[in-house]
């Protein structure tokens, strides 16, 4: 027994955990495919819309940039083509232009005029440069050689960082250059505007890797040189982007592009995290996603294993218990079979005893029917006997008929049913158990009440089940007294009769209601229903063209309410 027990506890063990393997396993797949897959497609979206927007901001600032630089460098060409050498040689003149230009653009910090050797001669500004020679200096070589020129940043004479826009009129000896410089703040705060989430900047270098602006992180300043300007990719006319990491391991995501004939870039750089913001965020809602999702799948697959354990068990408590059923169901009819033929046995008996009372009455008015016997009290106690032998035996008769009758398997014959007589010789059956029980039976049952069509043992057989079974919940509730049994008929309508047998015992409770009709229902215990009964019943009912229906109260009674078709 021991090893049995091992053997199903170690099945039930292996069972447990097949199931919930499935259980986890074969939802988690398509889970983990639909997070991955809707994953994926988000990162790659997200990382092309962050890398175009980035292009198209640094796209967009290197246009503005060079429009800055060209409207410059017109301002100057518009003047040189507007005014002669003499007329700006003419202190008044060069100061009233450069009040014009400053007011057309305030990034102008100074404007000077130069003759073919590089002599500084006229100067509008507020740096003692008038009378200087630049003749060797690579911007003034530059403007001569190209007609214009943009330097980079340089400190020169002022000692100051600046760039200058220098524009290039005349030839030979009376070649002259006119040149303004710019502001270098200005110019600073124009590049470095660019506003890109919490650490997004823009700054310039020129080809030599030399800061033409400086950064707004810090870490780089004007005229300083930027190292990692040796490890940007090399680059064409298109715009570059990559990732990579700085001196402090902080990786930011890189836009490069270049301006001015290629002779400055324009850097736009990220810190990765912050331009991947949302794709960290996405990261985090997708991992709490997958483990709260995984989580509650874990949850399920170990409730619905366990819903299904114990289905299984009660599966196989019922399967077993409905083989004990069908057993014991089979005794029933084997005992009921029996019982017809003990009843057929006894009546014999019964039939020879009331022949043997015949003649013994018939002796006995032979013996003292004649004029003037009298009787004594032993003949009268005689005769008390044998009436009470008489009474008994037509009651065991009776129910040995009635035995008989329920018992014997005859076609079913419908026939007139008349409450006020069937009703009556059934409740005579279970009387003797009702009044032992202390049990009393009320009847109410008018003789006008119409008939019905049924077979009469059907019939019966749905009223015993009845009938016993209220019995046994009053005897469950009240014991051997105090209980009450109701049988009432009556006219529901024109058309209906209503049959209503309540009683006063244990009830039935709410859950179970609704199973008392099914096939192998019972609440009773092992041996002593096989749960047949009320289903049988429902049926006979059924195929009178009735109903029943089942009002019960635990702890107050239970009533089964009939309605058959009226036959008048």
């Amino acid at each position: 027994m021991e090893k049995n027990n091992r053997k199903r506890k170690d099945k039930e063990k292996q069972l447990k955990r097949s199931i919930l393997t499935n259980m986890i396993i074969v939802p988690f797949i398509p889970f983990l495919l639909a997070i991955g897959v809707s994953f994926y497609f988000f990162i790659t979206a997200l990382e092309t819309n962050t890398v175009s927007s980035l292009k198209r901001i640094v796209e967009d600032h290197c246009d503005m940039i060079e429009s800055f630089l060209m409207e410059r460098q017109s301002d100057l060409e518009l003047i040189t083509n507007t005014y002669d050498f003499e007329e700006i040689n003419s202190a008044k003149t060069i100061n009233t232009i450069f009040e014009n230009l400053k007011t057309r653009s305030g990034a102008f910090v100074d404007l000077g005029l130069f003759d073919s050797q590089g002599i500084h001669i006229k100067y509008s500004g507020k740096y003692p440069l008038k009378g200087k020679e630049y003749k060797d200096e690579v911007w003034f070589k530059k403007v001569m050689q190209t007609g214009y020129y943009i330097s980079d940043i340089f400190l020169g004479y002022r000692n100051v960082p600046h760039f200058i826009i220098a524009v290039r009129q005349g030839a030979g000896n009376n070649t002259w250059v006119l040149r303004a410089t710019i502001d270098t703040l200005f110019f600073d705060t124009l590049v470095s505007k660019v506003r890109i989430g919490r650490t997004g900047e823009s700054y310039i270098l020129n080809k030599n890797g030399i800061a033409q602006t400086a950064r707004r992180s810090g870490g780089i300043r004007v005229l300083e040189k930027d190292h990692e300007y040796l490890e940007f990719p090399e680059s064409e006319n298109s715009i570059q982007t990559f990732v990579k990491s700085d001196a402090a391991k902080n990786k930011y995501l890189y836009a490069t592009t270049w301006l001015k004939n290629r002779e400055w870039v324009l850097v736009v750089r990220q810190e990765k995290k912050d331009a991947y913001r949302s794709l960290y965020s996405a990261l985090y809602i997708s991992l709490m996603i997958m483990v709260i999702g995984g989580a509650i799948i874990i949850i399920i697959a170990i409730y619905t294993t366990e819903h299904i354990l114990k289905r299984i068990e009660q599966l196989g408590m019922e399967k077993e218990s409905l083989g004990n059923q069908l057993i014991r169901a089979t005794q029933l009819a084997e005992i009921g079979e029996m019982a017809a033929g003990f009843a057929h046995e006894i009546n014999n008996p019964l039939q020879i005893m009331k022949s043997e009372y015949t003649l013994i009455e018939t002796l006995m008015e032979d013996v003292f029917g004649k004029d003037g016997m009298e009787k004594n009290e032993d003949i009268i106690d005689i005769e008390d006997s044998l009436d009470q032998i008489k009474l008994q035996v037509n009651r065991c008769s009776e129910i040995t008929h009635a035995i008989l009758k329920f018992g014997r398997k005859n076609e079913v014959k419908e026939q007139l049913l008349r409450p006020s007589i069937i009703i009556p010789e059934i409740i005579s059956m279970i009387e003797k158990k009702a009044t032992v029980s202390g049990i009393e039976i009320i009847k109410t049952i008018p003789d006008q009440v119409p008939g019905f069509m049924g077979d009469p043992s059907q019939f019966q057989q749905v009223m015993l089940n009845l009938f016993n079974n209220a019995m046994d919940a009053i005897e469950e509730r009240h014991g051997s007294s105090g209980g009450r049994l109701s049988v009432a008929v009556r006219r529901e309508n024109e058309n209906r009769v209503e049959i209503k047998i309540s009683d006063n015992g244990s009830g039935i409770s709410s859950e179970n209601i609704e199973k008392v009709f099914s096939p192998f229902f019972t609440t009773k215990p092992v041996g002593k229903g096989t749960g047949l009964g009320l289903s049988v019943c429902y049926g006979i009912i059924e195929s009178f063209g009735g109903t029943m229906k089942l009002n019960s109260d635990q702890n107050v009674g239970t009533t089964f309410v009939i309605s058959l078709p009226a036959i008048h």
